[in-house]
């Protein structure tokens, strides 16, 4: 009897010896899941209060339409966070090729008749798939963030100087210019600013991102002008009250809808200025509803969590495990912030109009369910995923990698501390033998005389 009774404790025993505890999150990862979920949750919210009204009055006549397909989708957003925090670094970077060429071709299809949606304000952005739209340009900047990330990664000395940037910005330029052709000039300049902070991150030269900043600006320029609404845009930003019943009225709308907020709100579902007042209410314009409804109070809380996902996307970039990490965490965590940017900017009257969604806020099925898709990547980084090189190239280039200077602190290389203090000694022995020929030649003088 006590012979089974040791040997059934010895097979418990060696159960739990089996059973390892669990390693503990790190902070970057519990607050950039908070961050996101609270933003996600706030947009649900206000998705419904900034389109109940204009729903239920107008084609669909249901007013949670809207609130619906923000859950539905945010269901599809939430799966693919999960799988790719889990597993899928190494996966997602084995397929960015495939990933990359995919997207393209989705911004080809966008001008394909039959394919390409309705065009929408004058943009034909999306493909129709029966019910279910697809925003190619929403997958477009997240694969070129996964391009860059691994092509950065595996050839760290492409940033020494223009030339070896050009196949990276190169890609660049053609997934900007076709979204400038859906058009898009919004998405496009989150993507190029993106691109930028990502070669930032890699180290490269700031007067090269100069040079490649004023070819951009240049392009920028030409897109305004030859386009009508673009330049209409422009000048209702610098003096909306010009045509505030034209093309300043967004902007009009979106003033008195914050200044109406005051510092609390009217309070939630309150709004009058998204019942058919403020044009796309529950897309563009959403920070505006909760500026009326919420005040400034609510507007700091919803900057406050972007600070947030700021915070931790970037402490994650510097305590990930690899290069490739940290070049990707960075360049999603930025993306992420610019769109945020410049959507608040071009709300609170900062920056001209683009037509930029809010991210986790703002109503829209691909932005969605491609931004929580990148934040799965960045817990993945965070909680210590890796992803190798697929060539044994990359994995031999990067062992000579230089320093990533912002992510990492000081200049481009690190200086290993046995060479400097072998320099050192060898200058120290240099000195002594110098030393020591200069005392035997006073020796031989001295005895001469």
């Amino acid at each position: 009897m006590s012979g089974a009774v040791s040997t059934m404790r010895g097979m418990v025993g060696a159960g739990e010896g089996k059973r390892r505890p669990r390693k503990p999150r790190p902070v970057e990862y519990s607050l950039l899941l908070t961050a996101t979920m609270c933003l996600l949750a706030f947009g649900v919210v206000m998705v419904f209060s900034a389109s109940s009204s204009a729903s239920l009055l107008g084609d669909t006549g249901d007013g949670a339409f809207y609130l619906k397909r923000t859950l539905m989708f945010g269901v599809f957003g939430v799966a693919a966070l999960w799988i790719l925090s889990r597993h899928g670094l190494s996966q997602v970077r084995r397929l960015t090729p495939a990933i990359l060429g995919g997207a393209i071709v989705l911004l080809l299809l966008t001008k394909v008749p039959g394919i390409g949606g309705e065009p929408v304000n004058g943009a034909q952005r999306w493909i129709e798939l029966g019910p279910i739209q697809i925003q190619a340009s929403e997958i477009a900047k997240v694969a070129l963030m996964l391009y860059g990330a691994h092509l950065l990664a595996e050839r760290p000395q492409m940033t020494r100087d223009l030339r070896g940037m050009s196949p990276f910005l190169l890609v660049a330029a053609a997934c900007c210019g076709l979204i400038v052709l859906e058009p898009d000039l919004g998405t496009a300049m989150v993507t190029a600013f993106s691109v930028t902070a990502l070669l930032i991150a890699a180290g490269a030269k700031l007067r090269h991102l100069a040079m490649i900043g004023a070819v951009l600006g240049v392009f920028v320029v030409v897109a305004v002008i030859i386009e009508p609404y673009r330049m209409a845009r422009l000048t209702s930003f610098l003096n909306p009250t010009a045509d505030a019943s034209g093309a300043g009225f967004q902007g009009m709308q979106a003033s008195i809808a914050l200044g109406s907020g005051g510092i609390f709100g009217v309070g939630l579902g309150e709004s009058v200025q998204k019942a058919f007042y403020l044009p796309e209410a529950h897309t563009d314009m959403i920070a505006a509803v909760i500026g009326e409804e919420l005040g400034l109070f609510g507007m700091s809380i919803l900057v406050g969590l972007y600070m947030l996902v700021g915070y931790a996307g970037f402490r994650t970039a510097q305590r990930a495990r690899d290069r490739y990490g940290r070049l990707l965490a960075a360049a999603l965590t930025a993306m992420i912030l610019i769109q945020a940017s410049i959507n608040l900017f071009a709300v609170l009257g900062l920056a001209p109009l683009t037509g930029v969604t809010l991210p986790f806020v703002s109503y829209g099925n691909s932005s969605l369910i491609v931004t929580l898709a990148a934040v799965g990547l960045l817990l993945n980084v965070a909680a210590g995923g890796t992803a190798s090189s697929p060539s044994s190239a990359g994995t031999a280039a990067s062992r000579g990698a230089r320093r990533l200077r912002v992510l990492e602190g000081g200049g481009e290389r690190a200086v290993p501390r046995r060479s400097a203090g072998g320099a050192r000694a060898a200058g120290g022995d240099r000195s002594r033998r110098d030393g020591g020929a200069r005392g035997a030649g006073d020796r031989r003088r001295r005895r001469s005389r």
